[in-house]
């Protein structure tokens, strides 16, 4: 297949619009490259024409987060993916964050986007990963549908990587709302998973069930036992003092959620060092592949033969 050299760095650019927003989405990784209520950015945005950088904005599938070592047992069997984050030594965010997604459908109001993993050496499954974003005025609903084209029954997980903005100020003077109830501690320079702990471990840190500004702590775990409205959906907020900013609402097939402060190893003047606030709902906990080392549920999916998996969130603006 030919490469359209004319075509932007991010792939090929999809706008949406509706009830006061506008998104502006890019085939590779079936991105949010920008989301806009009214003149406000809602997540950090990169260029058309630019590489995106890292994940901003990327869908991650067949697994959010990271697989520990690249090394997973299913089925008794065991696997070896490539180490896609080498200054830790594990392979992070899944495959398709760097595929260009084909363009099945595109409207004012939606766009339906998707593509197909390859069976290969550490995923011998075959999947296509449908992408379906419709804007309205409840803000920008992402679809993410696995069907699983293999004869065996396939590993899965999904999730979204957006990076919320208070409407004013720095991601120190926001204000998080995160109403989960426990943490997933990690090792301190690999980031492994340990075991899951009440968020009053280090409540500075990690209690954000009431809203309250981030100041600089910094953050990048997993949460779970999320507090649930009655029909099951969860919220994370980032907002400023006039409580204006972002929001992510997610349902019950997104048992987690991952925050990042985006701090760097460089520190302040780093590119990139606390741009946003990550908020990244997961069908599945980190190196949930791995699920037989974990003392609790890791949530990953297990998709039957011509089977399907579906799961749903949501970004929209937070104040007017």
């Amino acid at each position: 297949m030919s490469i359209d050299a004319s075509a932007p760095l991010s792939g090929t650019a999809l706008t949406l619009r509706g009830g006061g927003y506008l998104a502006e989405l890019s085939t590779v990784g079936a991105t949010v490259r920008v989301l806009r209520f009214g003149d406000r950015d809602l997540i950090v945005p990169f260029a058309r024409d630019e590489v995106r950088p890292a994940f901003r904005g990327a869908t991650l599938a067949p697994w959010p987060n990271r697989i520990v070592d690249g090394e997973y047992r299913f089925a008794g069997e065991t696997h070896r993916v490539a180490l896609t984050e080498p200054e830790r030594g594990h392979a992070l965010h899944g495959l398709v964050g760097w595929y260009d997604f084909a363009v099945v459908a595109h409207t004012p109001e939606r766009a339906l986007l998707t593509t197909t993993i390859a069976a290969q050496s550490g995923y011998p499954w075959r999947v296509r990963v449908d992408v379906d974003y419709r804007l309205d005025g409840s803000g920008l609903t992402q679809t993410v549908t696995a069907v699983n084209l293999s004869d065996t029954p396939a590993p899965f997980g999904t999730g979204p990587h957006p990076y919320l903005l208070p409407a004013t100020g720095s991601v120190n003077e926001a204000l998080l709302h995160l109403p989960a109830s426990r943490v997933l501690e990690v090792t301190r320079r690999r980031l492994k998973p340990l075991d899951l702990a009440e968020v009053a471990v280090d409540a500075a840190r990690f209690d954000f069930r009431e809203p309250r500004v981030i100041g600089e702590v910094c953050i990048d775990h997993a949460f779970t036992d999320l507090a649930r409205d009655g029909a099951g959906v969860a919220s994370v907020t980032v907002t400023d003092a006039a409580a204006r900013g972002a929001r992510i609402t997610f349902d019950a097939g997104s048992p987690w959620v991952q925050i990042c402060t985006a701090d760097q190893p460089g520190g302040p003047g780093s590119p990139g060092h606390r741009i946003g606030v990550a908020v990244e709902p997961m069908t599945c906990a980190p190196d949930a592949f791995n699920a037989e080392r974990y003392p609790f549920d890791t949530g990953v999916l297990s998709i039957a033969p011509g089977e399907a998996a579906s799961v749903t969130w949501t970004l929209s603006a937070v104040g007017d």
